[in-house]
């Protein structure tokens, strides 16, 4: 399929109070079409109809008539499957501690709590949309993002561009846990040394200074950088030759915290350097992050 003729489709979910709403007029500025809680049952209706002029912008989130997760998988799959769509699921995700306090900010309540506090129907939603998350095509993690920077990583990803237009995502995570679901390129860095075994490093993970020193200390490392980021620079012109709009790079090592958390800081560093878009994704520290939500729940 030619993807500079088929319709670009954006998914917009995420827990609420995420910013899904600043994304959504972010991506309506950027030229989309933007329809907020149309409900899912509608949507291939719409897209079997006359032609779109314009890309479509989709909010989806709990309050649609008939949201579900599974319902929203659903219908990702069959628009996967809909010849002249190509379409992206876009979770925007946040701390469950900065939730609670734009929450308490705004003094708004929450839609699956509004007699109860905010935490109740945050935890809930979050265990709602844990399957979303985890089929997102771009995740975007709006912590400790201003509203201004939001709008710049939504420009970052999904604004026409005439220079770079592949989009690129570097993850890391555990072989414990199994490979990640669509990543299009896998390099596993076990054979790098592993700093779990030295007390100092152990509960640090790859973005700390002291473990990344610590893996490129290795001496098969600078090799490897080398040679990885070589085969990859190599490929992603013809990638975008291809017509590919994403292209998503993991590293995996035994406990997904420390070796390939440094490999792929480094990597991105790299790309993003040379003028590449990119976003990072550390799934292991990302269930970290969750396991400390479910502590909550208790």
């Amino acid at each position: 399929m030619d993807e500079t003729r088929a319709l670009k489709v954006v998914m917009v979910t995420g827990p609420s109070g995420a910013g899904r709403s600043s994304a959504i007029r972010a991506l309506e500025d950027l030229g989309y079409e933007a329809i907020d809680n149309l409900p899912m049952s509608l949507i291939p209706r719409l897209l079997e109809g006359p032609p779109l002029p314009r890309p479509l912008a989709l909010g989806l989130d709990v309050r649609n008539r008939d949201f579900s997760s599974e319902a929203l998988i659903e219908l990702v799959d069959h628009l996967h499957r809909t010849p002249g769509v190509v379409s992206e699921l876009l979770y925007l995700d946040c701390h469950v501690d900065t939730l609670v306090r734009r929450y308490s900010e705004t003094r708004r309540r929450h839609p699956l709590s509004p007699d109860d506090t905010p935490m109740q129907g945050i935890l809930h939603e979050m265990e709602l949309l844990a399957p979303l998350r985890n089929r997102a095509d771009v995740l975007i993690d709006t912590t400790h993002l201003t509203p201004h920077s939001l709008r710049a990583e939504v420009g970052r990803w999904f604004a026409p561009r005439g220079g770079r237009p592949l989009a690129l995502s570097v993850q890391s995570f555990s072989y414990k846990r199994g490979l990640p679901r669509g990543v299009d390129m896998v390099f596993d860095c076990r054979f790098l040394i592993n700093p779990h075994w030295d007390p100092a490093l152990r509960d640090l993970d790859g973005r700390d200074p002291a473990v990344a020193a610590h893996v490129q200390a290795d001496p098969r490392h600078a090799d490897f950088i080398e040679r990885v980021q070589g085969l990859i620079l190599s490929l992603l012109d013809a990638y975008v030759d291809e017509g590919k709009s994403s292209l998503t790079i993991a590293f995996g090592c035994t406990g997904g915290r420390h070796r390939s958390v440094a490999v792929a800081e480094t990597l991105s560093a790299t790309l993003a350097q040379l003028g590449w878009r990119v976003a990072k994704r550390h799934r292991e520290l990302d269930r970290g992050q969750n396991a400390l939500v479910s502590v909550e729940q208790g």
